[in-house]
């Protein structure tokens, strides 16, 4: 809507997880190498927490992006709320096992455990390396959830595992897994993503800006400190922030965005 006026070839602030708009702050970049590390080490289990809208699901995304098809299969676990049985089935049909019943009353474990040995031989056999990512894993507090992940690990060889399983969630992801001692045990690597600092928060934004075609500065540095200091340095929060502010701006025909402008809109997100 705005996009033309600003002379933008696409929206700039969207909350999508699109790799192009990841912002490699000196955390973010520490989280993706750590994440890669884990996966083409084949350690087995790998976590990162973080903060509501911090960037962990763009973060897995772009890792994703990183690792060759040809040498990786991953399975990919959005909603995890699940019973361990139907969790287990996710994780099966994530690394392509079909012909399962769709009623998990007509399932056994120990057939889906079977089936997921099977894919994972095949892989290893294939010069393929397995891969599955749990998003979201905070909201998994059945611990049997917990101990079915903790077998999964058991799929090893001698040498090496034969799943790496990452782990994406808010930081009370870190309690669940470390109330479980066995499981936190397997947990190789660990990383954490924060608020940004103001100079990250600057460069994020001009970043971004610059992904979606405008190389000149639209906001003001009083506006990009009033930014800041509004969202607390959370990359969901500032995406409100800034699209609300442009889209105010096109309304008013403005040629740039100040602070009482960000004052404006972040008034209208609290509500108040």
């Amino acid at each position: 809507m705005y996009e033309a006026y600003w002379g933008l070839k696409e929206k700039p602030f969207e909350n999508t997880p699109d790799p192009r708009f990841l912002y490699h702050s000196s955390q973010h970049e520490e989280g993706l190498y750590r994440l890669l590390y884990a996966v083409k080490e084949q350690k087995g289990a790998a976590i990162m927490t973080g903060v509501f809208g911090c960037g962990k699901t763009l973060l897995g995304r772009t890792m994703l992006r990183e690792l060759s098809k040809d040498i990786y299969r991953v399975g990919y676990i959005m909603n995890p709320q699940l019973s361990y049985l139907e969790l287990l089935m996710a994780v099966a049909t994530s690394l392509g096992v079909s012909g399962l019943p769709s009623k998990k009353t007509e399932v056994l474990t120990n057939v889906v455990l079977d089936e997921i040995s099977k894919v994972l031989q095949n892989n290893m056999k294939d010069g393929k390396k397995t891969v599955v990512i749990i998003d979201e894993a905070h909201v998994i507090a059945d611990k049997e959830v917990w101990e079915g992940l903790r077998l999964l690990l058991n799929f090893q060889l001698e040498d090496r595992f034969l799943l790496t399983l990452l782990l994406l969630g808010q930081p009370e992801l870190k309690e669940s897994i470390d109330s479980n001692k066995q499981f936190s045990q397997r947990v190789a690597i660990r990383c954490h993503l924060g608020h940004m600092n103001l100079e990250d928060t600057h460069n994020y934004v001009l970043h971004r800006l610059k992904i979606a075609g405008r190389e000149e500065q639209l906001f003001t540095e009083g506006a990009l400190k009033a930014i800041y200091e509004k969202s607390g340095g959370i990359p969901r929060r500032i995406n409100h922030i800034c699209d609300l502010s442009l889209l105010t701006g096109f309304g008013r025909k403005l040629t740039h965005i100040d602070e009482k402008v960000v004052s404006e809109v972040t008034k209208d997100l609290e509500g108040e």
